[in-house]
């Protein structure tokens, strides 16, 4: 399962080029950052996301301009998007987290991150995104944490997981001098470093003013119990769903007017 990582400074460069570098490294889990947030934002991800050839779950409202797209090859069992609490007047800041899986594999819980330009909020979003992300499963965290690894957020999500990207720098694109874009993985994971990709250097520089980096993660094979378990979410699941949708659909008769007889 290859896990990739971009930001994409808000689709501001040279789109074509940032889909061309995605398509090349053809991830199975994306982890984007810095997509649009305001007017027309859901459009231009959906659109964005049809052009890779990745999904997209939607609902992005809140998260920092973080989201994560994926291919067909996996499954994604549950997608969420949270909100990091700023100072007046700084970058909204959030997170997205998607719990996803190979078929016949244990999930994975990742999520796509990008940590704030002030010092203090970098630690405590940090802290609060490493408390809420996992409850037990493994984990792989993705993005830009704008610092290095002398930073204090960068050490508390090396305490419990550890680097699993490329040392090289990323930003910026053209001449990259500092490590910012980074993915890291729980211990258990067994990760390999992303294989080499013949990327277009042009595409790399016109693309974003980040680089990307990407990893493969062999996931584990799911045992007896973790089938029967998933098998038994899946099932409440889709009972939910179908009593949502026929309780959405009672409220929409009971609030159409009843026609008017012409004449």
């Amino acid at each position: 399962m290859r896990v990739m990582s971009y930001n994409t400074r808000d689709f501001q460069d040279d789109v074509a080029a940032a889909i061309r570098v995605i398509r090349a490294v053809d991830p199975d889990v994306l982890c984007l950052q810095e997509v649009p947030r305001r007017l027309l934002s859901p459009f231009r991800v959906a659109s964005f996301a049809r052009r890779t050839g990745m999904y997209w779950s939607g609902r992005h409202t809140g998260s920092g301009g973080t989201t994560i797209l994926t291919s067909l090859r996996v499954q994604v069992r549950e997608s969420r998007h949270h909100r990091l609490r700023v100072a007046r007047l700084q970058r909204t800041r959030g997170y997205a987290v998607i719990r996803v899986a190979p078929p016949g594999c244990q999930p994975v819980v990742v999520g796509s991150v990008h940590l704030s330009l002030d010092p203090r909020e970098r630690e405590q979003h940090a802290r609060e995104i490493l408390t809420t992300v996992s409850h037990g499963e493994p984990v792989i965290l993705a993005g830009d944490l704008n610092e290095g690894e002398s930073g204090r957020a960068w050490q508390l999500i090396a305490s419990p997981l550890r680097l699993v990207s490329s040392p090289a720098p990323t930003y910026p694109s053209a001449h990259p001098r500092r490590l910012l874009d980074v993915i890291f993985a729980s211990p258990e994971l067994a990760v390999r470093a992303g294989g080499h990709v013949d990327l277009d250097p042009a595409d790399v520089t016109a693309g974003s003013d980040h680089r990307p980096v990407w990893v493969d993660v062999v996931a584990a094979p799911l045992t007896s119990a973790d089938a029967r378990r998933e098998q038994r979410q899946e099932e409440l699941s889709t009972r939910i769903t179908e009593e949502q949708v026929a309780e959405a659909e009672v409220v929409a008769r009971e609030a159409t007017p009843p026609a008017t007889p012409e004449g």
